[in-house]
């Protein structure tokens, strides 16, 4: 397998910056260009130089042994000052280097995974980290890229091979009249379908936690919404304007509110309109509102009928707050009034929404976990048949077992690698 290499840092001035190097020649590569003497996790100060003997750069040179990487093969990191100018000059001498090749992107976490190092739902735990935006983000990616999940996973697999041998054992001992190999078998199905069940429950939340929730701002013309967006982003984001119908697309402000990511939607004002692009808005912002996760529904004044059928969970106040002192339920980005709450009401919502005891976080994870489920049940089913086949109570637990291995890499998963490592920076 090829040597690989490439800037393990974001390109650009920086203080530092870190190349990479993986494979059977990362050692040598580093001694040819640093010098004899250099030792497995040990720091060392050395002037990194070319072919022709001039200094490149000074640089700090870690060597990583194979089997205890990140990629699990042997590692040399450089650490080198971080100009435009130096990295280029490590990179190219490093491309000079017979057996060495510049590395494809994520190729370095794909190694990991190859070595078992890491299993695929901690590469995709990575992959969420080196996305996250907000400390909710960061500490469910972190959860994954721990192992969380696998240990989990790893639990369920024990009990259900030990599940799959009570059946080849009935089977193989039919005529025996040896132990109840079905009910010991029906004992462990059932310790592992609800711990399945309650996982599957949790996806949706903590796939809406990882990508973000969305808020959409709705009310009429002039309620306030494009103000309440401005307010709430810390910036101008919308045009406002005293004339009715300023708004006539949606817009979208992605913040962090309390840990959370959101995207906030300011909408058209909903009204009757004989302007046809104001009534394409006024679509959309109904459209977009109907999607949305939580919706904040601003009103002309107290009392007044939403433009929009309220729902579980809308946050219902009056748009423009400075002009009804005295009311509760009011907000105003003009003035500020209500502001506060409202973002505090908004995180309270992202905290009912997601749920606090799961972990698999995607579809590609939902899908195996559910073939998993709907495997066991089928499996279940048949042994509470008085006269059940064990051979597909087995094949229904094998079944199960081959989803959990392919959730995490184990099997069968060649085909959405490319698509997974598609999301990793070069350096990855």
């Amino acid at each position: 397998m090829d040597t690989i290499f490439a800037l393990s840092t974001a390109r650009g001035r920086a203080g530092v910056a870190v190349i990479r190097v993986s494979g059977s020649l990362a050692w040598s590569a580093a001694e040819r260009m640093a010098g004899p003497g250099l030792g497995p996790r040990r720091a060392s100060l050395r002037k990194l130089r070319d072919a022709e003997g001039r200094v490149l750069d000074s640089a700090v040179v870690l060597l990583f042994e194979r089997g205890a990487s990140f990629t699990g093969e042997d590692v040399a990191e450089f650490m080198v000052h971080g100009s435009p100018a130096v990295v280029a000059a490590v990179e190219s001498e490093l491309g000079r280097l017979t057996g060495l090749r510049y590395a494809e992107p994520g190729e370095f976490t794909r190694r990991a995974l190859m070595n078992g190092v890491l299993d695929l739902v901690q590469v995709e735990g990575l992959g969420d980290l080196l996305q996250a935006d907000t400390e909710r983000q960061r500490s469910q990616a972190m959860a994954l890229m721990e192992g969380a999940l696998g240990r989990r996973v790893a639990g369920w697999r024990d009990v259900l091979v030990r599940a799959a041998a009570l059946m080849e054992a009935e089977i193989d001992f039919a005529d025996e009249g040896l132990g109840q190999f079905d009910v010991q078998a029906a004992a462990c199905i059932a310790e592992v379908v609800p711990q399945i069940a309650r996982e599957l429950r949790a996806v949706p939340g903590r796939e809406k936690l990882r990508d973000g929730f969305q808020v959409a701002i709705v009310g009429p013309v002039n309620a306030g919404k494009s103000t309440l967006l401005n307010a709430l982003a810390g910036r101008e984001a919308a045009i406002t304007s005293a004339v009715a119908g300023t708004t006539r697309d949606v817009i979208e402000v992605r913040m962090d509110i309390g840990g959370f990511s959101v995207t906030l939607l300011d909408t058209a004002g909903i009204r009757a309109s004989e302007d046809e692009i104001e009534r394409q808005g006024v679509d959309r912002a109904l459209h977009r509102a109907d999607e949305a996760d939580i919706r904040v529904v601003l009103l002309e004044s107290p009392g007044a009928e939403p433009v929009v059928p309220p729902r579980p969970g809308d946050i219902v106040l009056v748009g423009k707050g400075d002009l009804f002192p005295g009311h509760d339920e009011v907000v105003s980005g003009l003035t500020g009034v209500g502001v506060e709450q409202l973002l505090r009401r908004l995180a309270e919502r992202c905290v009912a929404m997601t749920p606090s005891d799961g972990l698999a976080v995607n579809l590609r994870q939902e899908t195996a976990l559910r073939l998993a489920h709907e495997a066991l049940l089928q499996a279940g089913t048949e042994l509470e048949k008085p006269e059940h086949a064990p051979e597909l109570v087995s094949v229904g637990i094998r079944r199960a077992l081959s989803a959990l291995d392919g959730m995490m890499g184990k099997v069968g998963v060649e085909d959405i690698l490319g698509e997974i490592f598609a999301r990793f920076c070069i350096g990855k």
